[in-house]
């Protein structure tokens, strides 16, 4: 007698007394947990579910709780200077089927949420209006000042269109003020290297001669220009 059945968002065939190994479920261990959502049976007949058999259930014993194989992330984003390395290891739990119910067994009932309502405050009373004056408040009221709408802040560029700048120095010119192509096609060629000498000796070394160039193509709108640029020239060093 088998049977197929979700466990923790995967699907697994199993049999009495087998053990599997499925993501980390919440009990502790000697614990015994139920599922419910069989999909098919097998016990001389083959049953199958729509999407699950009603009154089935697979009953496991929690023998333990662990971590799988280290798994190993790396993202690299090319000419960029972008690279992240991460390690993964999966938590899983360790059970043991014990029984295969084919019918008989009742889902457990979900508790209905109470409704809860507020007390709304008492009213406080009206208190009688006086009419206005016509001569004091000819004197007393000023005209209303006009509300000026507050300007909007220039939207920056995204530097690291730029052949040779990466998310770190486009976040280096963005402090020091140089947030879009125009300021970058505008600014001198030792300023620039003034302002990464400031940010440390791993980014004095960079050579920012043909940045504001290929600013100046971004700043204009000529993409297929720049694209077709930094294609020809290796690492954006003319």
């Amino acid at each position: 007698m088998y049977a197929i059945v979700e466990m923790a968002g995967q699907q697994f065939k199993v049999a009495k007394d087998q053990k599997v190994f499925v993501h980390r479920l919440a009990g502790k261990e000697g614990d015994k947990v139920t599922f419910d959502k069989v999909l098919l049976l097998d016990d001389g007949k083959v049953t199958i579910g729509a999407p699950a058999i009603a009154g089935a259930a697979v009953t496991a014993k929690i023998l333990s709780h662990l971590k799988g194989d280290k798994v190993i992330v790396f993202k690299k984003k090319r000419r960029k200077g972008y690279r992240v390395k991460n390690g993964h290891r999966q938590a899983f739990t360790e059970i043991q089927i014990e029984s295969i119910t084919a019918t008989g067994h009742k889902p457990a009932k979900k508790e209905a949420k109470k409704e809860t309502t507020k007390k709304s405050a008492p009213k406080a009373k009206a208190e009688p209006k006086v009419a206005p004056n016509k001569e004091t408040t000819k004197k007393t009221t000023k005209p209303a000042a006009k509300k000026t709408a507050p300007k909007k802040a220039a939207k920056a560029d995204d530097l690291k269109k730029v052949e040779g700048i990466g998310p770190k120095i486009a976040s280096i010119f963005t402090e020091a003020g140089i947030d879009t192509f125009a300021k970058l096609a505008k600014t001198d060629v030792a300023k620039l290297k003034e302002v990464l000498a400031a940010a440390g000796p791993r980014y004095a070394s960079k050579n920012p001669n043909s940045w504001p160039k290929q600013a100046k193509m971004a700043a204009e709108g000529k993409w297929d220009e720049l694209k077709e640029w930094q294609d020809n020239v290796k690492g954006g060093i003319e």
